[in-house]
């Protein structure tokens, strides 16, 4: 019996120094979870949410800045002025693309172009990770 008692003991005592143990997940552009900013250069025309960029905060009158396409879940978009620091977009004309045009158009783009290939089993899926990879999104699901 005392062995157990100092069994458990010891096993208690190590998983708080677990609990401090930092991992890092590295999600890309077409894996599931993916959510933040993609690069539309050479893309496919985007079909976008709405025609007119969405703005948080003001911009200075004298500043230039070029609006961003973002893929962010429907919660984000709805609640936009609570999310928006999270892809560092507050104060920037944002686009939001479709999930379909996001699923079907872009991520074979981004593949082809970037020498990944193939669709994988990965489409659909959006499970509340979000991405560093390309675009460095970084929004909760909803």
């Amino acid at each position: 019996m005392k062995r157990l008692i100092a069994a458990l003991a010891l096993t208690t005592a190590a998983v708080p120094a677990l609990a401090g143990v930092d991992v890092g997940v590295s999600i890309n552009v077409g894996q599931p979870g993916f959510y933040g900013q993609i690069d539309i250069s050479n893309a496919p025309r985007p079909q976008l949410v709405q025609p007119q960029p969405v703005i948080v905060q003001p911009m200075p009158r004298t500043a230039v800045v070029q609006p961003i396409y973002l893929y962010v879940p429907p919660g984000h978009q709805k609640h936009w002025d609570k999310h928006c620091y999270e892809y560092n977009a507050c104060g920037r004309p944002v686009y939001f693309v479709q999930e379909n045009w996001y699923n079907e158009q872009y991520v074979p783009y981004y593949r082809q172009s970037h020498g990944q290939g193939g669709r994988g089993d990965d489409r659909g899926d959006r499970g509340g990770r979000h991405g560093g990879g390309h675009g460095h999104g970084h929004g909760r699901g909803d």
